[in-house]
């Protein structure tokens, strides 16, 4: 790199930009084409627990309590089942019926996700599945897959506790968040996950993380 030319036939000088220069420079370009250092993601979000509430847009979610249930055997010769299940008050703050949905098994896609329990982008410790967990809203006793609009109501999420496997002692979730807004290549307005791309990927940014305490077995 050199000065411009004055106009005179002098030899160029050289000027020397410090190297440090060099990659602050470029790494505040590359911030700027991935849309701002606001946009990165927080690795430390807001800790929400037992009983608080969260505005996921979408969503208002009151974060009632994690536990642990036990079904009797219905038949003789069967063994009971044990469950961790998580419990919420979820409100639909939309204007259509939404689904109750199910927990991503991965948090790369769940940004596509527009259901209540996809926003649950990451559950922690990992419980291992046979089938994968089940989420149902419950209301009057009944059992449903939809949440209407501008109604509070309970939702289960039910993870299977296979064998003599215990039950954790907490359960932590990463929770996601919901926009009004257009697509990507869709002009339609729509509730669609608020994300980041990362890498020509997109992942779902976490709102807040969500620590519950277990409680002990109660019959399910």
């Amino acid at each position: 790199m050199t000065e411009p030319s004055s106009g005179d036939d002098s030899p160029r000088r050289p000027v020397l930009v410090p190297a440090v220069g060099l990659v602050l420079a470029t790494g505040l370009g590359i911030t700027a084409l991935l849309g701002g250092l606001n946009e990165v993601p927080d690795p430390n979000p807001p800790q929400y627990t037992n009983g608080q509430e969260l505005d996921q847009g979408r969503f208002k979610t009151q974060f009632v309590e994690a536990r642990e249930s036990v079904q009797k055997p219905r038949f003789t010769g069967d063994e009971a089942k044990r469950f961790i299940e998580l419990v919420f008050k979820v409100t639909n703050q939309g204007k259509e019926t939404a689904r109750v949905g199910i927990p991503p098994a991965k948090i790369e896609g769940a940004f596509a996700l527009d259901s209540f329990a996809g926003s649950l982008v990451k559950v922690s410790p990992s419980l291992k599945q046979q089938y994968g967990p089940y989420a149902y809203a419950v209301s009057k006793g009944v059992q449903s897959e939809q949440l209407q609009p501008g109604v509070t109501t309970t939702v289960i999420v039910r993870y299977d506790l296979l064998g003599d496997a215990p039950a954790p002692e907490k359960v932590t979730l990463d929770v996601a968040s919901f926009e009004w807004k257009p697509g990507f290549n869709d002009p339609s307005f729509a509730w669609r996950m608020v994300s980041d791309e990362v890498d020509d990927a997109f992942f779902p940014e976490v709102k807040a993380r969500i620590t519950l305490d277990v409680k002990g077995q109660g019959s399910a």
